[in-house]
């Protein structure tokens, strides 16, 4: 009999993705979004389910008698209650490493933007200033080379060693600070975080999201940044406290890019989106990880766990 594959939010992976290689393993159903209380009829028949983000518990798989294997697309793991789907004998695979050139690129796509004043040199040329000008340049928002630059790294995982080798490059001196205190084996400068903050010229953020980063950066060390520091978090929402990061955007000069929030899509009430220095601040929506070519690693992922799952 043929296996009854499920996936769940096949928006969140683009319609550029040819997901017709899954056809192979068995008769494949697309969602291309599905809500929590929608999920539960969506996976009831399942032997095999592909979510991104969409939350599968405990007392849904209860219910899956034939569920037998959950692939994560993605390398986070905490929309699955993982304890309950060994207990209930369901196997559970993630992605890794698919994202890492794609996040290092954001990285630095996000930092040009900001430390070159993209936004406000683009609007001089659209709005035909530069044009009535009389001059073949405009230095009216003057920028730093990175060379030279401190450059601090908050969680030094494989992104953020790709990272500190490009800041390198750059000439950039690159220092990072351990969120777990125990990955120190590297060949940069290790801080305590208040160093770190208090020192650099771009901080840029590659930690997960747990009870030690959690409101790492907040209303009590934004203040130790520098003058036009530029703070890029390309780890996880939550890891700075958004309402904290508003007031600072708007009290004094320093730049921040996000391309993660806590809460995904943002809110239309969140602070950051009522600050009056909007030059300050760029939020991109959580694409750092989307290239072409990592969405397409990451499908050759899911198609490696679903068949090394059934060969076992």
């Amino acid at each position: 009999m043929r296996k009854q594959i499920v996936i769940l939010d096949t928006e969140t992976l683009g319609e550029d993705l040819d997901l017709s290689i899954l056809e192979k393993f068995g008769d494949v159903t697309h969602y291309k979004n599905t809500s929590a209380d929608e999920t539960l009829k969506r996976i009831q028949k399942a032997d095999i389910v592909i979510s991104n983000k969409v939350v599968l518990t405990e007392e849904m798989m209860m219910q899956c008698p034939d569920l037998d294997l959950i692939c994560i697309a993605a390398t986070g793991m905490n929309n699955v209650d993982l304890d309950a789907a060994q207990k209930l004998g369901i196997a559970v695979r993630n992605v890794t490493g698919y994202s890492t050139q794609s996040v290092v690129q954001h990285t630095f796509a996000m930092l040009f933007y900001l430390l070159e004043h993209m936004k406000y040199y683009d609007s001089v040329v659209q709005s035909g200033l530069w044009s009535i000008s009389g001059l073949f340049t405009d230095v009216s928002r003057p920028f730093h080379e990175i060379s030279g630059k401190k450059w601090g790294i908050i969680g030094m995982g494989t992104i953020g060693q790709e990272v500190a080798k490009v800041a390198t490059a750059f000439g950039a001196h690159v220092s990072y600070y351990s969120t777990s205190g125990q990955n120190t084996g590297h060949p940069y400068l290790n801080q305590p975080l208040d160093i770190l903050l208090s020192t650099s010229d771009i901080i840029s953020i590659h930690a997960p999201l747990n009870d030690e980063t959690y409101a790492l950066i907040n209303e009590n060390n934004l203040p130790m940044l520098k003058e036009k520091a530029i703070l890029l978090n390309l780890g996880r929402g939550g890891i700075i406290n958004e309402t904290d990061l508003a007031y600072s955007l708007d009290r004094r000069e320093i730049y921040a890019g996000l391309d993660v929030l806590e809460k995904e899509p943002i809110d239309a009430n969140n602070k950051l989106m009522q600050i009056v220095h909007k030059e300050r601040l760029l939020i991109t929506p959580h694409i750092a990880w989307t290239s072409i070519e990592a969405r397409k690693r990451l499908l050759e992922g899911i198609v490696s766990n679903i068949k090394s799952f059934l060969q076992e």
